[in-house]
């Protein structure tokens, strides 16, 4: 299919590796490919906190953190980690999970238990580094709980790879241009959150972020459905936007 004549057009949802073998084949055909992200949340100190943690959260856990615009790392200024922090915990212990067709749970299993296996490895790997695990860890087979780490710095797996499940591993900075420089610090740019009031920095942030889309209060993937997917490198290809809430 990558090489026929036939073929006009090749999207692909997936992999890098993948993503980058069938980008190498289907020369001359016109492509969309939707790969992997390792999307920040960035709380600033002006930051409304309770707000922010729950986007936190929900960026986070929903999908069982199984989609490529899932919030998979959290950048926090450090005057503010500490409540931050609580809340996102407070947060984290209130998701109910468990069986997948429970409808009283709020999420479910990964695919399969050699992911889960993957984000335990991945947790225990931090934690032996210096992170400190605040909740969750737990697996049962494809069953992995909500996990909070925070004290993660960007040099740990956890935050440099994309993780594609629910761990919430905080990183704490102390200036704009320090969290902009973790922000763009992995080779993935599909989109980002931002949690401030201040306009001169929302603008600089869709300014200097190698993303695909800065939403201002707001999680990825959660705006109009009918707008175009959009990211820079290892994500695929796609055009700036930003878009904020109402």
């Amino acid at each position: 299919m990558l090489t026929s004549e036939h073929v006009d057009l090749v999207t692909f949802t997936g992999g890098v590796s993948i993503g980058k073998y069938i980008a190498a084949k289907a020369v001359y055909k016109r492509q969309v490919l939707e790969l992997g992200g390792n999307d920040p949340i960035i709380v600033l100190e002006d930051a409304d906190l309770e707000e922010a943690a729950g986007l936190a959260a929900r960026g986070s856990y929903a999908n069982s953190g199984q989609r490529c615009t899932a919030v998979k790392r959290m950048l926090v200024q450090e005057g503010v980690a500490e409540r931050f922090v609580e809340l996102l915990v407070e947060k984290t212990r209130e998701v109910k999970y468990g069986d997948p067709f429970d409808a009283a749970m709020d999420m479910g299993t990964v695919i399969d238990e050699p992911s889960a296996r993957r984000f335990e490895a991945v947790v225990d790997e931090a934690v032996a580094a210096g992170a400190r695990l605040l909740v969750g860890n737990i697996r049962r087979g494809a069953l992995y709980s909500p996990t909070v780490l925070d004290r993660v710095t960007p040099d740990m797996n956890v935050v440099r790879h994309e993780t594609f499940g629910p761990v919430s591993p905080v990183i704490r900075f102390k200036t704009v241009e320090e969290a902009i420089r973790i922000a763009n610090g992995t080779p993935y740019g599909l989109s980002s959150s931002l949690c401030t009031n201040r306009l001169d920095l929302i603008t600089r942030f869709i300014q200097e972020l190698n993303v695909g889309s800065v939403n201002v209060r707001e999680v990825p993937a959660t705006g109009w459905k009918s707008r175009p997917s959009a990211g820079s490198r290892t994500r695929g290809s796609a055009t700036r936007k930003a878009s904020s809430r109402p």
